[in-house]
């Protein structure tokens, strides 16, 4: 008995492995063109289902596909609308492992062990090394599975494991099974999975089945909910939308079992084509699971407007605390949970964003007070550059924890770029508390500027502010049509500074401004023309990371 155990568990643990390994492999090789079609081909609701599906099945995980969807509505980069759709789809896109198993590939799986293993230890690629990660992750999977196969054919010889499995028939007990069991390993397919293979040898019955199935539903919304509750109402509503649509589904299903069991029962085989075949009942339990998926999906479809609205009177429309150098926070990022590498790089991205805009109103706001002669503001300044700081140590722990994963080489390369931009944007704030201190020291001691060295710092800010924009543009959007423009203000702004000196001595020479305000002055200058230096890193940091992969490449 204890050796059966063993096995049925390094089975499990093998089937568990492979689906993990097939699932990050894919990841890694199109996690980044996966992101990229969840934000583009969600424009509508029906698109967004078809998507949702297509997405989930190929990574085999709607929990992933779902903490993906509750991120970008966090950030505001999707609609709640728009995520409806995906939500919906996901949730047919993860019968598709069940399906799979339900064919009992088990009998070639070794072969895809064996070129895995060579694609991921001989073969040099680093792209033909993750797809091998793919292949042998799918082998894994169905060697786990004929592992369990056979550990399942010596429990059905045993007669107190068939009893205790004939004797559960409880309807309310097998949807909390499957809610505990999916809860604990976060992941239907795993349930469902485990369901199939026990159905193939004859353990359980195909009625009790179903009602796991349903428990499972639920218990697959477990780790978008954890994910919410760190997000804003938003993000809160995402997840609700995907529990409250498992949850009717569930109920609906749960009504349609107790009155038409045998009913539903003939029309599964009927669509599974087993007919009455008992030892086809794992590909039975398959279809199930996606036949409710899809029935659930049609029901609801038509309904989503009005699950929405109940998502708005369920989280209220509070009033959330606004980001403020007072409270130090993180909108993008959650350093306790990192989300597949593709999403959490988009999201240190979206971050960095948001600290460069601090950065740039933070030097706006300390040039304000010294061209009016107001320190009032001054405090304000280090008490955002203070958050800038900090938010520079959170986004570095982040990319790299991120860098400590096996990510693709596109991908290490962009973090290596922005481990630079964020410490380009830190400067420019740094830049912004020195003229902090000018101000200070200009208030304390009584000390002027004169009408031109004013008039001067304005134009060369002008030249800079416009330079800044320009550069976060080029890396928000990775768009470089604007390289030459960021490169001819740098230039421009380099000449200008040359220029602001040589008038600056000449005012000294001619006694129209004191030494002691002509020696901040030209720190000044020296500081905005550093300031242009540092928004042109950041332009060109995307450019950089294309450099270097065209160079490992070539």
């Amino acid at each position: 008995m204890i050796s059966i155990l063993v096995s049925l568990i390094g089975g499990l643990g093998l089937f568990i492995a492979g689906m993990y390994m097939m699932s990050h492999g894919i990841e890694k090789v199109a996690g980044n063109k996966l992101r990229k079609i969840l934000e583009t081909f969600t424009r509508t609701r029906l698109t967004g289902v078809l998507v949702g599906m297509f997405f989930t099945a190929v990574i085999q995980s709607s929990s992933t596909a779902t903490v993906m969807v509750v991120t970008f509505v966090n950030s505001g980069l999707m609609a709640l609308s728009n995520a409806c759709g995906i939500i919906l789809g996901a949730n047919i896109g993860t019968t598709i492992t069940a399906m799979l198993v339900a064919f009992r590939l088990s009998a070639i799986a070794p072969i895809f062990v064996f070129f895995g293993a060579v694609m991921m230890n001989f073969i040099p690629n680093p792209t033909v090394k993750k797809s091998g990660e793919i292949v042998m992750g799918f082998g894994l999977l169905f060697v786990g599975i004929s592992t369990m196969s056979s550990s399942m054919a010596a429990l059905r010889e045993i007669p107190a494991v068939i009893t205790f499995l004939s004797s559960f028939t409880n309807p309310v007990l097998g949807v909390l099974m499957g809610f505990v069991i999916t809860s604990i390993v976060q992941s239907s397919s795993v349930t469902v999975s485990i369901l199939v293979v026990m159905g193939s040898m004859g353990l359980v019955d195909l009625r009790i089945c179903m009602f796991i199935i349903l428990g499972c539903n639920i218990g697959a919304c477990s780790s978008a909910v954890l994910t919410a509750l760190q997000g804003n109402n938003n993000a809160k509503r995402a997840a609700l939308i995907h529990l409250l649509f498992n949850i009717f589904g569930t109920i609906l299903m749960f009504v349609l079992l107790l009155l038409f069991s045998p009913q539903i029962e003939t029309i599964i085989r009927t669509i599974s084509g087993t007919g009455d075949d008992p030892g086809s009942l794992g590909r039975n339990i398959a279809f199930a699971h996606f036949i409710f998926k899809v029935f659930q999906v049609v029901v609801f479809y038509p309904f989503m407007d009005q699950i929405i609205k109940l998502t708005y009177v369920l989280v209220k429309d509070g009033e959330e605390q606004e980001d403020s150098e007072d409270v130090f926070k993180l909108r993008y990022i959650n350093l306790n949970k990192l989300p597949n590498p593709a999403v959490a790089i988009y999201m240190a991205k979206q971050e960095m964003e948001r600290m460069a805009n601090a950065a740039f109103t933070n030097l706006a706001t300390a040039m304000d007070c010294l061209l009016n002669e107001d320190a009032s503001g001054i405090e304000k300044v280090y008490e955002t550059e203070k958050y800038i700081d900090w938010l520079c140590e959170q986004i570095n722990t982040y990319m790299t924890k991120i860098n400590q994963n096996a990510i693709p080489l596109r991908d290490a390369d962009l973090i290596a770029g922005y481990f630079h931009v964020c410490s380009d944007i830190e400067r420019i704030g740094d830049h912004a508390e020195d003229i902090a201190d000018i101000v200070k020291y200009f208030n304390e001691k009584d000390v002027h500027l004169s009408t031109d060295a004013k008039e001067e710092l304005k134009g060369m800010m002008a030249i800079v502010r416009e330079l800044m924009k320009d550069s976060l543009d080029m890396f928000v959007t990775g768009d470089m049509t604007n390289m030459e423009k960021v490169r001819d203000l740098e230039n421009k702004t380099d000449e200008l500074e040359r220029e602001l000196q040589n008038k600056h001595i000449q005012r000294l020479s001619e006694g129209l401004c004191s030494a002691q305000a002509g020696v901040f002055f030209s720190d000044i200058i020296s500081g905005i023309e550093r300031v242009g230096d540092h928004a042109t890193n950041i332009a060109f940091s995307l450019y950089d990371a294309k450099n270097r992969r065209n160079e490992k490449a070539g």
